[in-house]
């Protein structure tokens, strides 16, 4: 996976969240499910660049360079 797809992929995840942020619900909710993306995200981009291995067997990207 390229950079300039890393930066497009949290672009979108940003702006998905910011439009689930935009609907009226608790406050503990909405830390929750920030709080899980957050967290998704982080563990996803340290398995891109091998920081972590896989977890349970589950790969979520890999990162090709050129």
């Amino acid at each position: 996976m390229d950079l300039i797809h890393i930066i497009i992929y949290l672009i979108i995840i940003g702006v998905i969240l910011s439009l689930i942020n935009r609907i009226p619900m608790q406050s503990s909710i909405r830390s929750i499910i920030n709080g899980l993306v957050v967290l998704f995200v982080i563990i996803w981009l340290l398995q891109i660049f091998g920081v972590i291995g896989p977890i349970g067997g589950m790969r979520l990207g890999t990162l090709h360079t050129h």
